[in-house]
């Protein structure tokens, strides 16, 4: 059974008499530890598809599959739940608060959790060591650089271990250099925890450190083909 199903897709927004497709009959597949980029220019509904996939938004026809149920089969609290435990997510925008430590950002998803509060902590340096971040441990977002607001971000979306990362466009606000560490971060953490990661981009660059490109234009699935040359994390970021 595929962990992600997605069977005749489609989204449309509707303004007073205008009618604006978003997604145009989308299918396919993903099986758990794939790492697949889903990429198109600005426009082409890669980031509407991210919320459907992430349970923030709903199709308007067609069917999508979460290891096997339906966005229909979960309660409210299911779904809060699902994208809370299951799901990190990892935006252009960091969306981290601004006068809050680095460990205090990257403990957030904790904050309703059962877990104790020594795990949480132990929980927390770890994802921190995870992105190379323990000597920025006590730092506020002004103080980072743009990557390294990333590399929070990455932190925070690991810390409660989800089935699923959904990544959209996490290097559209660095500098080349930056992307690129922030990239093989992400790419090392897939290789090594078997997170099942999707990527929103519209970088052919970006997309080819995936085994898989999804590429989509005017809300339609126009290729998915397998990376042959993938891009691979340089030595002095693997353990």
């Amino acid at each position: 059974m595929p962990f992600i199903e997605v069977k005749n897709l489609e989204k449309i927004y509707r303004s007073d008499n205008v009618v604006t497709p978003a997604l145009r009959n989308i299918s396919f597949t993903i099986n758990q530890g794939e790492f697949v980029a889903i990429m198109g220019p600005s426009g082409s509904g890669k980031s509407t598809l991210l919320h459907i996939l992430g349970f923030l938004d709903r199709q308007t026809t067609g069917e999508y599959r979460f290891n096997g149920k339906t966005i229909d089969d979960y309660s409210k609290e299911e779904i809060a739940h699902t994208r809370n435990k299951r799901m990190g997510f990892i935006f252009q925008a960091f969306n981290l608060l601004p006068r809050t430590t680095v460990f205090e950002n990257i403990k957030l998803p904790l904050l309703y959790s059962d877990i104790k509060k020594s795990q949480r902590d132990e929980l927390a340096l770890k994802a921190i060591e995870s992105v190379n971040l323990s000597h920025r441990i006590n730092h506020e977002p002004s103080q980072l650089s743009g990557g390294e607001k990333q590399r929070v971000a990455i932190a925070r979306a690991l810390i409660n271990k989800p089935d699923v990362i959904f990544a959209d466009e996490p290097t559209g606000n660095l500098d080349s250099k930056s992307g690129q560490m922030v990239m093989e971060i992400i790419q090392r953490l897939h290789e090594e925890n078997s997170h099942t990661i999707i990527l929103i981009t519209h970088e052919t660059y970006t997309a080819e450190y995936a085994q898989r490109i999804i590429k989509i234009f005017d809300g339609k699935v126009e290729s998915d083909t397998k990376v042959n040359h993938r891009h691979t994390a340089r030595d002095h970021f693997r353990k």
